[in-house]
């Protein structure tokens, strides 16, 4: 049976022995906040206590051996059970494996969530014990290798056939389904699947991009907008590490020469992660494209969006008309999905009746009725919106207006008294009006039928640990169109230098910024002459439409963002 961990702090373990002071506590975890160090390698550090007195009082209080990993020779099947960048981060060594327990070697027993991590990761329990920190340090670099061994996969999979001699494939031949399916249910396959999928969780990646190529599978992962490369598995892993994601996710392991796609949930420290999986077959394989959904870091409240007041107030007044259209602009993976789930979450009550069409459905919501596309059978945005119309909506949500019948019938909707909620593909906000002209749709019925207009983007947020604070010449401020309002502050502007706590990106996270343009009575006479979407942007302006450049340099003035970004994704008015 495992030892589970005492939930007691080590601040007062440490103080109850009388090995350290209250202030030289208060000094440590004061310095811990802006170094990022753990509090014992602090105390060790700063000589106010040493690794045997720190090993001892865990090892009587916690009622847990302590062991001198230095003494130790650990086989490699011991050591693929912990990937060694769990190892690297919270300190720890596997040093045996009986039946279903593995004991792990920790700096720190007491770090609950390594141990909770290690358990979802692996199918052991886990017995800690506890060993010097630097005498462990030292053990990972001997027994993982240094750099050699940063090669998780190798570790992984070790004992695995590597390379040889290949029989050639014919490109229309059908690999053995059987081989694969048992391929795929393989221990390090899975471990392998879970590595992947456990490390994009760990970095708050939102997408995963696994990529063949001839001689090597490339790994991806797309944090705050940007894909950067991690590293890949062996490439005689493809086939089984495919079959295993396609087992997941319901699509067929024995087809290879159709794109398909699929879904998968997991549970990642008690929260539900759904998966969206995209295949598409390419010269040398699959390539797989792994969309993350976390409901938990999903933000369903307007408000707390963080965007600007006058977008704020013009879309809170457009949820409150009785219909007409809201329209949602921007490129793939700029946020417009999730303010309308916001605005869908803000208009669900028990009086009104939402229906959305969606493709795919991203989130559950609900109280919400969600209807899937399915082109194959007939089932288009079209369609699905003119059966949703005859289940009495109050509100309906359609995915995106892709073509001239959806928004013939979407427009109708709205004329007809629903209140309907898509997204467009335009630039801005101004775009949206002369877009559907573009589609067939009378200019009349446009003026009379949008309530609302917006565009977005997502701007990355600067690390709030390592941006430095910086003085913007007035001639660079006229030239990027800075215009702060009236009573506003001195503007604090930043710029992204780079630490540990942000990859040395200098950017943690990302920002919504929205335009929002209600159909302002100035601006229907333009429609309705064919004007164009620069000049009905000019007349919202002057009739106090915030633009996207305008809202994205208020962000930087108040040092959430940096100038380089605004630069970035606006464009001058």
């Amino acid at each position: 049976m495992s030892t589970r961990v005492a939930k007691r702090r080590l601040p007062d373990m440490l103080l109850d022995q009388g090995l350290v002071t209250e202030e030289q506590l208060k000094e440590c975890i004061a310095l811990q906040r802006n170094t990022g160090k753990s509090l014992p390698q602090l105390l060790v550090e700063r000589g106010y206590l040493g690794e045997e007195d720190l090993v001892i009082t865990l090892s009587e209080q916690l009622g847990i051996p302590h062991i001198r990993v230095a003494n130790y020779s650990i086989p490699k099947d011991v050591l693929a059970e912990v990937p060694e960048a769990l190892a690297r981060q919270h300190v720890m060594l596997p040093i045996s494996n009986t039946g279903d327990v593995l004991t792990l070697a920790m700096a720190n027993p007491l770090n609950i969530m390594a141990l909770d991590d290690l358990r979802l990761l692996t199918s052991y329990e886990i017995e800690p014990v506890v060993a010097v920190e630097s005498e462990l340090v030292a053990a990972i670099e001997r027994n993982y290798g240094g750099g050699k061994a940063s090669d998780l996969y190798d570790e992984l999979v070790s004992g695995s056939v590597h390379g040889g001699e290949l029989d050639v494939v014919k490109d229309d031949e059908i690999l053995d389904v059987s081989q694969l399916e048992s391929g795929a249910e393989d221990e390090p396959v899975k471990r392998l699947v879970n590595l992947v999928l456990y490390n994009a969780l760990e970095v708050g990646a939102s997408d995963i991009h696994i990529e063949p190529f001839e001689k090597i599978v490339r790994l991806r992962y797309r944090v705050d907008g940007t894909l950067s490369e991690s590293k890949g598995p062996p490439k005689s892993y493809q086939s089984n590490l495919i079959a295993r994601l396609k087992i997941l996710s319901g699509c067929r392991i024995d087809e290879h020469r159709l794109p398909q796609d699929g879904r998968f949930r997991i549970r990642y420290k008690n929260r539900d992660i759904d998966f969206r999986v995209a295949y598409l077959p390419c010269k040398y394989g699959e390539k797989v494209v792994l969309r993350i959904l976390d409901k938990g870091s999903l933000t369903l409240d307007i408000e707390k969006l963080g965007f600007e007041p006058q977008p704020t107030e013009a879309f809170t007044t457009a949820l409150q008309l009785p219909h007409g259209m809201i329209l949602m602009t921007g490129p793939t993976g700029s946020g417009k999905t999730t303010t309308l789930y916001s605005a869908l979450h803000k208009l669900n009550s028990i009086d009104s009746n939402i229906v959305t069409v969606e493709d795919p459905i991203e989130y559950e919501l609900f109280g919400v009725n969600q209807v899937q596309v399915h082109t194959s059978i007939g089932l288009t945005f079209a369609e699905a919106l003119r059966q949703i119309l005859r289940q009495d909506p109050d509100i309906v949500m359609v995915g995106e207006i892709r073509d001239h019948e959806t928004a013939d019938v979407a427009v109708k909707a709205a004329l007809t008294g629903h209140l309907v909620l898509s997204t467009l593909h335009t630039n801005d906000a101004a775009g949206v009006f002369p877009r559907l002209a573009d589609m067939g749709i009378e200019p009349f019925l446009v003026q009379s039928s949008v309530g609302l207009a917006a565009a977005q983007r997502l701007l990355k947020r600067a690390c709030v640990h390592c941006r430095e604070s910086i003085r913007v010449p007035g001639d660079v401020l006229d030239r990027v169109q800075f215009s702060p309002l009236e009573g506003d502050p001195e503007p604090e502007f930043v710029r992204a230098t780079g630490c540990n706590k942000c990859n040395d990106t200098g950017y943690k996270g990302r920002v919504a910024v929205i335009e929002a343009m209600p159909n302002y009575p100035d601006i229907q006479e333009l429609v309705l002459n064919h004007a164009s979407g620069q000049q009905i942007k000019a007349v919202a302006t002057a009739c106090g439409m915030r633009t996207l450049r305008q809202n994205a340099l208020a962000k930087a003035a108040r040092g959430i963002t940096t100038i380089d970004q605004v630069l970035e994704h606006t464009t001058a008015d």
